[in-house]
């Protein structure tokens, strides 16, 4: 699936990431004019030609009405100018889209206690002190389990690495610290696909991505789609090539492309989609037949901090605005969000009505990238200044 697989290949990219073509004109995507996001548009133009990533995507929704702005390339070597529908590796948004919405479905159900111990779901969790992990601890990332370990050396197949992560020992008590840890992410995967019956990419497309109306969303895309999905790193750590069309993250490639931790494909314009749908099950207001049903007071006790460890800002799944965090200094301390790897964030603040995507490829085609990080605090802190002067629309 990947139009690039070989070391030469890479080279030529990384060489033209100093080359990049002249940036198109802003074209904002508001419905409306004037818009009072368009210079949102000319922020974006310059962290994109200043190298943050080779194109970027921020959607915004406020009070339902919506803004859009798509610049630079979809690719070094694709001169398509990504838009609402281009697709993104999620990275560890996975984390919070799928595998926390599936346990909030789960605990709505009563097939999931959030204080239970794992192994009452998965009882091949196993090993010293992992009888007091629960579930809340799996999902505010303070079970004591490491950060990572890299699975794709140490097995040799993707059952062989699910039973190594049961196995991991924990480095500290549970509750004791929080350690932001994928291999809690993929256990709670494991722990979802037992209580609701099925693998994360099927669940999340029948519970999640076709209810939602979410059509650019899902696990281990088809070929068809590759014209619009923006190419990640070149992975040096085993396939060697550039990686476009298949998940970054190398330990969910090692699990086959479906993850807890990472694995999610999806646009702009599905997040927003995604992001509304929840912000009005945190703020309680009723929705169709055809969307999920989540009430309001789980949806608020998900994306609430929980002060499991003191100083943690962690919800369950989510996060909350912290000092130096990608939410910028203006959200309102209820606002909940995430980021991923590969350059890609969501923040949702319910006290503004406001949803805010941003979608980069900040990876490709090497991670040794740290511009987006202004970019994230920059973009989160001029939407809420400019939706100060007035709505949307």
């Amino acid at each position: 699936m990947n139009r690039v697989r070989s070391a030469a290949g890479a080279a030529l990219l990384l060489a033209g990431a100093c080359q990049r073509a002249p940036i198109v004109p802003p074209k904002p995507l508001c419905p409306t004019a004037p818009c009072a996001l368009d210079s949102l548009a000319p922020l974006l133009d310059s962290a994109v030609a200043a190298g943050a990533a080779p194109g970027a995507v921020v959607a915004v929704s406020s009070r339902g009405a919506r803004f859009l702005y798509g610049t630079g390339h979809i690719a070094l070597d694709d001169p398509t100018r990504p838009d609402g529908r281009t697709v993104y590796d999620m990275a560890s948004l996975t984390k919070v889209i799928v595998t926390t919405t599936l346990a909030m479905m789960a605990v709505q159900e009563g097939r999931l206690d959030l204080d239970a111990p794992v192994q009452r779901y998965l009882p091949e969790f196993r090993g010293p002190g992992k009888e007091r992990v629960t579930i809340r601890h799996l999902l505010t990332h303070s079970s004591g389990l490491r950060a990572d370990r890299p699975l794709w050396r140490e097995t040799p197949n993707a059952d062989s690495a699910l039973r190594l992560v049961n196995a991991t020992p924990l480095d500290t008590q549970p509750g004791a610290r929080m350690v932001y840890s994928d291999l809690g992410a993929i256990v709670l995967g494991e722990v979802v696909e037992r209580v609701l019956g099925g693998g994360l990419d099927r669940l999340a497309r029948d519970r999640i991505f076709r209810p939602l109306g979410m059509r650019s969303s899902r696990f281990r895309p088809p070929e068809s789609w590759l014209p619009r999905i923006a190419p990640t790193e070149y992975d040096t750590a085993w396939r060697k090539r550039i990686v476009r069309g298949e998940v970054h993250d190398e330990k969910a490639a090692w699990l086959g492309g479906v993850a807890g931790h990472a694995g999610l494909f999806s646009s702009a314009e599905d997040l927003l989609n995604f992001g509304e749908w929840l912000l009005g099950r945190v703020s309680g207001r009723p929705e169709g037949d055809q969307h999920p049903a989540i009430s309001s007071s789980i949806a608020r006790e998900f994306t609430r901090r929980q002060n499991l460890v003191p100083g943690s800002s962690r919800a369950l799944g989510w996060d909350t605005p912290a000092s130096g965090s990608s939410a910028g200094s203006l959200l309102d301390p209820s606002s909940f969000g995430h980021t991923g790897f590969t350059g890609t964030s969501l923040w949702i603040d319910p006290s503004r009505d406001l949803v805010i995507v941003l979608l980069t490829n900040r990876v490709h085609p090497t991670r040794n990238n740290p511009r987006l990080g202004p970019l994230r605090v920059a973009v989160a802190d001029r939407v809420v200044e400019l939706l100060q002067r007035g709505p949307l629309r």
